[in-house]
């Protein structure tokens, strides 16, 4: 298996190479020359396994340039009982009929991302000294959120790393704010960017594709990286959970072998998504993959016209990692769309640069109609779907898994299709606690964030994660405020150069 670019089909790599460059030369993301195939009697088997011995029989449809005990000693290591609360590592609650929410925020900083960043330094230690890497790897993150916590965990004292993590200033939580300001490590360094998580985005990306910069990381024996879903060392990790859910639900008797399911996922970048259409296209039984937006509908709006157009308002909501209008992750999708017609997808994203829009071709939407479906709610759709799960299920819904919730009700009121349905869950309510809190007691709280949480704790019945509840006392370790302008200068300076 190698990798190409979706900006230059030439490219040939391996997993290796891929995972440590991050984002290819020419701007592309990497993406696997084919997609492996998965047969049902393989995810029947997966029934059986653990979760980081299922996670190594799908590693190594993908990384076929590691042996399995390098597999295995990145999988044995990332899915412990040390880094998850709970031994199943992604947890499924029947919520109602033929409905799964499948909990992926069981992790150190309560977060679907800690599926991929408990994991992605092992893949990126390993990955350096397969192809002899003697550099020190530069982590670069840009983060609506959840992202850089997650990537600071992983990250934090690797040895032969540095990490640098950018958010928006007003565009997080107060509890993902402080979990990242906090964060313990030498190697790290944490920075609000004025401006949206788009600006950090694209600040990133340009720093990635500096010539000059590129010479003095050389010069000093530095090399960047991604921890970002543009790296596929953090992609591939997410096929995973989607292809368990379902072994789980046939070992559970929920579902046949082979009965088909939809999945929806709610998604700002795509990357979630786009695991799911990987898991689909290598013979998971998906029947519709439903992206579900807040009101940044970027996505909603792509998937039912076939034009991608960020020339909006940015709206600053209360699902703040969904908080996005430029979704990286839809250059693989195109890619593998189009045909791996690099020439096309470099018109399009050329397009988007310059002009903040594209449209693709009817050939395109037809297929996009095909796999997905699409919708979006506001802010108070989103309280009132907390509300009403929480009066009818006793369950408590973060902020972005209602979104996923209500887009589903919304779908299933239109067409009638009845297809058992599984729905990501992406955060911990205790990481919005104010307002989860909001949409329950139906007013703001005037209590602070710990009080909340325990208020929170209260009425859920829910578990306070012990990694939310120590950082009251934690010092605030990193305070800085730039300009987007600014950024590179930060990244110079940070790495001395």
């Amino acid at each position: 298996m190698y990798y190409k670019s979706t900006r230059d089909s030439s490219v040939k790599i391996t997993s290796a190479e891929a995972i440590v460059q991050g984002i290819s030369k020419d701007g592309g993301l990497f993406v696997p020359s084919e997609i492996p195939s998965v047969s049902m009697d393989e995810i029947v088997k997966l029934g059986d396994m653990s979760y980081p011995e299922r996670a190594a029989f799908i590693f190594s449809k993908y990384l076929t340039d590691f042996t399995d005990a390098e597999i295995r000693y990145c999988t044995d290591n990332a899915y412990t009982s040390k880094n998850f609360a709970t031994e199943n590592i992604a947890e499924i609650s029947h919520l109602f009929d033929g409905t799964y929410i499948l909990e992926l925020w069981h992790g150190p900083t309560c977060a679907f991302k800690d599926m991929a960043l408990q994991i992605l330094p092992y893949l990126l230690t390993t990955s350096a000294k397969k192809i002899n890497i003697d550099k020190k790897i530069v982590i670069l993150v840009a983060t609506s959120g959840d992202t850089g916590k997650a990537a600071l965990e992983g990250f934090a004292d690797v040895p032969g790393t540095q990490i640098m993590v950018f958010y928006p200033e007003d565009g997080v939580s107060p509890m993902q704010k402080r979990q990242m300001t906090t964060q313990d490590g030498e190697n790290v360094a944490v920075c609000a960017l004025k401006g949206n998580f788009d600006d950090c985005q694209t600040g990133v990306k340009q720093i990635f594709g500096s010539k000059e910069i590129a010479e003095k990381l050389e010069a000093n024996k530095l090399m960047f990286s991604s921890a970002n879903s543009i790296n596929w060392g953090r992609l591939a990790p997410q096929i995973i959970y989607y292809i368990s859910a379902y072994a789980t639900l046939v070992k559970d008797e929920e579902i046949k072998a082979g009965d088909k399911i939809n999945i929806v996922v709610p998604t700002g970048n795509f990357g979630n998504i786009l695991a799911a259409y990987y898991a689909k296209n290598m013979g998971l039984p998906v029947n519709k993959l439903i992206c579900a937006s807040n009101t940044n509908k970027v996505l909603t709006d792509f998937i039912n016209t076939g034009i991608y157009d960020r020339n909006r308002d940015f709206v600053t909501t209360i699902s703040p990692s969904m908080d996005i209008l430029i979704s990286s992750n839809l250059e693989r999708l195109l890619y593998i769309m189009c045909g791996q017609d690099d020439a096309q997808i470099k018109e399009w994203f050329g397009a988007l640069s310059k002009t903040g829009r594209y449209e693709v071709t009817d050939e395109i939407k037809a297929k996009l109609k095909a796999d997905f479906a699409a919708g979006f709610c506001t802010d108070e759709e989103t309280k009132a779907e907390i509300k009403r799960i929480y009066d009818k299920y006793s369950y408590t819904l973060d902020t972005h898994s209602a979104v996923a919730v209500k887009v589903y009700e919304d779908y299933k009121a239109e067409t009638g299709d009845a297809t058992k349905t599984v729905i990501a869950s992406t955060a911990s309510p205790y990481k919005f606690s104010a307002s989860v809190l909001e949409a329950i007691e139906g007013e703001k709280s005037s209590l602070d964030e710990y009080a909340m949480i325990d208020k929170l704790n209260e009425l859920s019945g829910y578990e306070i994660p012990a990694s939310l509840a120590a950082l009251k006392t934690k010092p605030v370790r990193f305070s800085d405020v730039i300009s987007k302008e600014e950024q590179k200068d930060y990244v110079l300076k940070e790495l001395g150069l």
